[in-house]
C-alpha cells in the first residue's frame, strides 16, 4: 500500500493512501458507494449520470471483484474511501493488445478532492500496471471533466483522440478525449 501525506488548505493534513483490493468489508463497500454517489452527482463521470441506487452500486462492486481481468483500486483519506478507480486487462484471446491496460472508472468523491488523491491513484495505478508487465495504460474522459483533463496531461498522458458524441449528458452531446502513456 502507497501512503502519503499531503497538506492541505488552510493546515490541515490528510493522510492518503492507495490500495488494490480483492475483497470489501461492508463499511468499505457503503463508504465506497457513498463516494461514488457523490461523485456522479457532481458530474464526475464513471458512465452514470444519476445515482443507480444503494443496491445497484453494491452488486457493481462485488461483481468488479469477481471479474478476473479487473483490479479495483480504492483511494482514502484519512482511512475513508473517497475514491476508486479500475485497472482492465485484455481477455485472454486479445494477444495482439496483451500488451496494454485501461485505466476505467476513476474518480474521486467531491469532499475528497484537492488533496492530490487522484494523483495519487493515477501512480499507483501505473505502478500496478508495470508491476504486471504492461507497457501502454489507456483511458478515456469527458470533455466537461477538466480537473481530470489537466491531471492526466501533468502526468504525462497524449491526447490521441477525440469522439464528437462521446456520451450524452442532460440532453447534450458530450465529447470524448482518448488517452495513452507509455509506460517504462
Amino acid at each position: 500500500m502507497t501512503q502519503v501525506a499531503i497538506k492541505t488548505p488552510p493546515t490541515r493534513v490528510a493522510t492518503l493512501s492507495v490500495e488494490c483490493v480483492t475483497a470489501l468489508e461492508e463499511d468499505d463497500l457503503q463508504a465506497l458507494c457513498e463516494a461514488t454517489n457523490a461523485a456522479i452527482l457532481d458530474g464526475g463521470g464513471f458512465g452514470w449520470i444519476n445515482p443507480p441506487g444503494q443496491q445497484v452500486l453494491e452488486r457493481y462492486f462485488r461483481g468488479v471483484l469477481l471479474v478476473p481481468e479487473r483490479d479495483l483500486l480504492i483511494g482514502r483519506a484519512d482511512g475513508l474511501i473517497a475514491g476508486s478507480a479500475q485497472l482492465v486487462r485484455q481477455p485472454r484471446n486479445n494477444e495482439a493488445q496483451a500488451h496494454g491496460a485501461t485505466l476505467m472508472h476513476s474518480f474521486v468523491a467531491p469532499y475528497a478532492r484537492g488533496n492530490g488523491l487522484a494523483r495519487l491513484m493515477m501512480i499507483k495505478a501505473e505502478e500496478k500496471a508495470r508491476a504486471l508487465g504492461y507497457k501502454v495504460l489507456n483511458l478515456d474522459v469527458r470533455e466537461t471533466q477538466q480537473a481530470a483533463i489537466a491531471l492526466f496531461e501533468s502526468l504525462a498522458y497524449h491526447r490521441w483522440g477525440e469522439h464528437p458524441a462521446y456520451a450524452r449528458v442532460k440532453g447534450k452531446l458530450v465529447r470524448g478525449f482518448f488517452y495513452t502513456k507509455m509506460l517504462k
